[in-house]
């Protein structure tokens, strides 16, 4: 079973497909640490863009955000969904491709979920399984678990999934998080915050995504949990892709259908021992991949499920 885990994180899909840059892919250094760091200094969050010189990047780590050309997109997620995308338009912008004094002017300004896939297209490309993982991070704002994406590779040597962050410079500044082996329960998964509000055991509160319109809790975490699920199946969707079935119908959901989601959950807790599960219900439970996006709407999707 391992054997087949693993290999099946090898395998890419629409968006960890590197294509053309397979060999530039296998040409980066080898440590992952290293990678990681190096594909952080080739992008802007765009929240640091907009607070500018402050906050995370009062040392200027992502540049001088005051040179950032006035013309650009503000984030560039809507354009370069895909590794390919976001490598092509690095490569646009400064032939050298990636490099570690790549200009302010020249980075993208892309989110978590960018520099989680162009890891896992890299690390993939050379040979290494890896996945996309969705879910919240207790790290970022006080007394509040953000929604975020981080990334999973195996070690070989140790036969263990070692979880990662590379969307920041947090050891740098100190946030002893140890991001190139984060520890268990220091990142919250989707499926852990999941089941915690179903059960009680933690306020919904606490888990806040990052739409600027307050929201929180399961209305929140259920996003997160389709993002894990579908980014652990190799489709790494982006924030507006989601489910038709819960699409804007959070409020109309039934308690059949929260009893259905605890049950994915749980199989999301265990993604290892629950492999053969997840694949089944991805390959069956058609409600769970018939998605809406920016573009594709219920007027598309509803009755195909």
């Amino acid at each position: 079973m391992q054997k087949q885990i693993l290999e099946h994180y090898l395998q890419t899909g629409t968006y960890t497909y590197a294509g053309p840059y397979g060999d530039y892919f296998r040409s980066l250094p080898d440590a992952v640490e290293q990678i990681g760091r190096l594909i952080c200094g080739q992008v802007i969050h765009r929240i640091t863009l907009r607070e500018g010189n402050t906050n995370a990047n009062d040392k200027l780590q992502y540049g001088d955000m005051t040179k950032f050309p006035w013309y650009r997109m503000r984030c560039e997620d809507d354009i370069l969904i895909t590794a390919p995308a976001l490598t092509a338009e690095l490569f646009r912008l400064d032939e050298r491709g990636f490099v570690p004094d790549r200009r302010t002017e020249n980075k993208i300004v892309v989110t978590c979920r960018y520099v989680s896939i162009l890891m896992s297209a890299v690390l993939k490309a050379k040979g290494i399984p890896c996945r996309s993982r969705s879910g919240f991070a207790p790290y970022c704002r006080p007394g509040k678990s953000i929604d975020h994406w981080i990334n999973q590779y195996w070690n070989t040597e140790e036969e263990r999934w070692v979880t990662i962050d590379a969307d920041g410079f947090y050891d740098e500044n100190g946030m002893n998080l140890g991001q190139y082996d984060i520890a268990d329960g220091k990142f919250d998964y989707a499926a852990k915050a999941w089941l915690d509000v179903r059960r009680g055991n933690v306020d919904g509160k606490r888990f806040l995504y990052s739409d600027g319109n307050g929201t929180c809790s399961l209305k929140a975490i259920i996003r997160a949990l389709f993002y894990d699920f579908h980014a652990l199946m190799n489709d790494e969707i982006s924030y507006l892709f989601q489910p038709c079935f819960i699409d804007d119908k959070f409020e109309r959901l039934t308690e059949q259908d929260f009893a259905e989601l605890d049950g994915l959950a749980e199989l999301l807790s265990e993604p290892d021992q629950n492999f053969e599960k997840l694949v089944h219900l991805w390959e069956n439970e058609k409600k769970y991949r018939i998605m809406n996006s920016p573009l594709v709407g219920d007027s598309d999707n509803l009755g195909r499920w």
